[in-house]
């Protein structure tokens, strides 16, 4: 019998994935998305609800169904990222919808990323409801986490200054020459670089101003 309900409970949290209808009505954390004829109560952060747009206007949202045995609640996401790290941050040990949501109003799916890579719980507790002890332990599980789930800079890795503080303009130019030592040598050999370009070298100067010379000591 429990197994039975388990399943059918898993069931039911696969089964609404996402929403497209239009907006009837929202609240503080909520929204009712009319489908087809009927409402669906979507519980939602803030910056999810600024995303909906106005009333009557079509929206689509990215659902997530919790199941408990007093409650049963849909969550809805402007993006699939953002209910990614729900998931996510839902998965340690006393975080709840509610405080997920909270995060979720509070930072966007880049800041999460970049708070818990540098594990940065100062971060996290700006959050309503998120004490500094909740906070450290979020960043200290998800720290090896954050990279898997979209933020900013999707697709690309993050550019790293060096310990000295130099400049963008100097990182360049180091990675310039790097990339110029790593080359073929083939194709080094095909690229002219500006400084032996604009630099004549001492002994071309040389063999240009001997021939003079030897004429002028030999009309002398």
């Amino acid at each position: 019998m429990r197994l039975a309900k388990a399943v059918r409970l898993r069931q039911e949290q696969i089964m609404i994935a996402k929403l497209k209808g239009l907006l009837d009505e929202t609240g503080t954390d909520w929204a009712v998305i009319d489908v087809g004829g009927v409402g669906y109560l979507v519980h939602c952060s803030s910056k999810t609800l600024a995303a909906l747009g106005a009333k009557g206007e079509a929206c689509t949202l990215f659902t997530d169904l919790q199941v408990s045995e007093n409650d049963m609640r849909l969550l809805g996401f402007a993006q699939a990222g953002e209910r990614d790290w729900f998931r996510l941050l839902t998965g340690v040990q006393g975080v709840g919808s509610k405080v997920a949501l909270a995060i979720l109003s509070a930072l966007g799916p880049s800041e999460l990323r970049d708070a818990c890579a540098r594990i940065d719980a100062a971060t996290l507790a700006r959050a309503q409801g998120v004490g500094p002890k909740l906070a450290a332990r979020i960043v200290n599980e998800l720290k090896d986490k954050a990279g898997a789930l979209p933020g900013g800079g999707e697709g690309g890795a993050s550019a790293v200054m060096p310990a000295d503080g130099a400049s963008a303009d100097g990182c360049r130019a180091w990675a310039a020459r790097w990339r110029w030592r790593s080359s073929p040598r083939s194709a080094r050999a095909n690229c002219a670089t500006p400084a032996r370009a604009s630099t004549p070298r001492p002994w071309r100067a040389r063999k240009a101003w001997a021939p003079s010379w030897r004429r002028g000591s030999s009309t002398n």
